[in-house]
């Protein structure tokens, strides 16, 4: 029987030679989910041998991930913030880069309401709801109103609500833009990630986004910019304090004219963990 060190080197192996980033990590992370350990477990049990049924529950994870589908659709979830979330196939996969937005969003938020009323955001295009979920984890008195366009996006959005334990607060709503949310349900903060990718750059992509990601998460159109044209101006008539978005490399200068024009003040841009202007967030 071959050992855990040697099949663990194997398939750090085939995933380099597939091309896929990180290749140790993730055959850590692979081998660690087919055996039910953790990757500390893995350095700890290193001349283990390991039986043929453990070897078939791995081969099935190391060939997808050799054709580069997203990790995280092959783990089941992946951590953002503070938690894990559930992350099921045709579901934008949570990025750090996406941390900066809830960021953004909770320095608008007080600890406690003044007025000791709710605070009530809409997360518009919530994919896995990883946004509005995170934000509502550090806040308690917020309620989210997480709304897509997608049913995948919608079924996974409600399995991180039951796992995370907020049924109370958070309602997950199919529909374009605001439309599912009532129009006398008042809304104090609008969040969004977009898609925001020019329609020419996706097939130049990794191919775990331009060939297995959702395009209609995506897909911003000519420019990358469709979508906050639209979304923008409608969350200036519908939110009572702002509006922040996430924005891809080079956009953050447009999408903060957007806001200008639709008569928001205070307009910022902030940056993520690498440095890149990722967040454009104004004020109404």
């Amino acid at each position: 029987m071959l050992s855990l060190t040697t099949v663990l080197n194997r398939s750090a192996k085939f995933l380099a030679d597939h091309g896929v980033p990180s290749a140790k990590y993730e055959a850590e992370l692979l081998m660690a989910h087919a055996l039910n350990m953790s990757r500390m477990d893995l350095y700890l049990n290193f001349d283990k041998p390991l039986e043929e049924q453990e070897l078939q529950r791995l081969r099935p994870l190391l060939k997808r991930r050799g054709n580069r589908e997203p990790i995280a659709w092959i783990l089941g979830e992946w951590g953002f913030y503070e938690d894990d979330f559930i992350v099921t196939p045709g579901v934008l996969c949570p990025r750090p880069d996406t941390e900066a937005l809830v960021n953004a969003a909770l320095e608008l938020i007080p600890e406690e309401p003044e007025d000791g009323q709710p605070w009530t955001i809409a997360d518009i295009g919530c994919g896995s709801g990883c946004v509005g979920l995170s934000i509502a984890r550090k806040r308690p008195h917020v309620r989210v109103f997480s709304v897509d366009i997608s049913p995948e996006a919608i079924a996974c959005t409600k399995a991180n609500v039951e796992k995370l334990g907020f049924k109370d607060r958070v309602a997950v709503l199919k529909g374009r833009f605001f439309d599912p949310i009532p129009k006398d349900r008042p809304i104090d903060l609008v969040v969004s990630n977009p898609p925001y990718i020019p329609s020419a750059d996706i097939i130049d992509l990794e191919p775990e986004v331009s060939i297995h990601e959702p395009r209609i998460a995506l897909d911003g159109g000519a420019n990358g910019l469709d979508v906050y044209n639209v979304l923008i101006p409608m969350a200036v008539e519908r939110a009572r304090v702002g509006v922040a978005v996430e924005v891809g490399i080079h956009q953050a200068e447009s999408v903060a004219e957007i806001m200008r024009r639709s008569e928001m003040h205070g307009v910022s841009i902030h940056k993520d963990l690498g440095g890149i202007d990722r967040v454009v967030r104004g004020k109404i």
